[in-house]
């Protein structure tokens, strides 16, 4: 394939933080998509886990950018980003049903150039088509408890194994489970696989593949005990949620939210540090 979706995942990922005022922060993951308006023109979305939005309860937050110098170096750039109007109401679109959010955003000239096209997204028939199944590797971006890969701000990135079944179709499916630790800082950010990604252990097929699978939006826990396993919302809901900005409604639209039967699950997103 013609890009390096690793790379230019990387490149569209970003850190969200709020200071709460006594010494502790709110930290999530956010990735950019790029998305036109109906009529065309231009337009960055930054879509996270609603829950990281609603557990900053100010009007900003801070979005981390990274600047690139004329030297070639990197450096953190957080930027003020306004979530919620004067009465403190929302500014981003939630989805109904699953824990997706979306806000248009007025991002630096190279940060818009950096979101990912809606395009890239799975479907049901991504799935499909590949064959996905457990054991499939899959890789996902974030801020581990508010940690970035080096002093410019990047995401660290992780991989995990599918470990669950059957995968579609999303309205029966809506999440999946995927196999590796999740901390708090990981929620939003977006899970894929990429080419060269290694497939189930014994598969005899060698597919290039690359395609964004979903969001990270909570880790399993059982009776308090966190079992290392991530929760991932299919991306079909992430187009969905996108939809919605422009005021449209999917049809066969899920009226209510279905379960992660038998895992009770603890949502995660909230980072508190001195």
């Amino acid at each position: 394939m013609a890009w390096d979706l690793s790379v230019d995942l990387i490149k569209a990922t970003v850190q969200l933080e709020q200071p709460l005022g006594d010494g502790t922060r709110t930290v999530g993951t956010g990735f950019l998509i790029e998305s036109p308006t109906p009529d065309g023109k231009p337009r960055t979305v930054l879509v996270t886990a609603a829950h990281v939005l609603d557990r900053m309860p100010a009007i900003s937050a801070r979005i981390g950018y990274r600047v690139q110098g004329s030297d070639g170096g990197w450096r953190y750039d957080p930027q003020p980003l306004v979530i919620r109007d004067d009465a403190r109401a929302p500014k981003w679109t939630r989805h109904p049903t699953r824990d997706i959010a979306a806000i248009v955003i007025k991002a630096p000239e190279e940060f818009a150039r950096a979101a990912i096209p809606l395009s890239w997204l799975a479907e049901d028939e991504t799935f499909n088509s590949v064959a996905l199944g457990p054991g499939d590797e899959m890789m996902a971006l974030g801020f581990p408890r508010g940690l970035s890969a080096n002093q410019a701000g990047f995401p660290i990135l992780r991989a995990g194994r599918v470990a669950s079944y059957p995968l579609a179709p999303s309205d029966v499916f809506p999440t999946f489970l995927l196999d590796f630790s999740v901390f708090p800082g990981n929620s939003g950010g977006p899970v894929f696989m990429a080419e060269g990604a290694r497939r189930r252990p014994g598969a005899t097929e060698a597919r290039e593949v690359q395609f964004v699978a979903g969001i990270l939006t909570q880790q399993v826990e059982l009776s308090g005990e966190r079992l290392e396993i991530g929760i991932v919302t299919h991306a079909r809901f992430v187009r969905e949620t996108v939809a919605m900005i422009d005021g449209l409604m999917p049809a066969g639209l899920q009226t209510a939210a279905v379960p992660l039967v038998g895992s009770p699950a603890a949502a995660v997103g909230v980072h508190s540090e001195p």
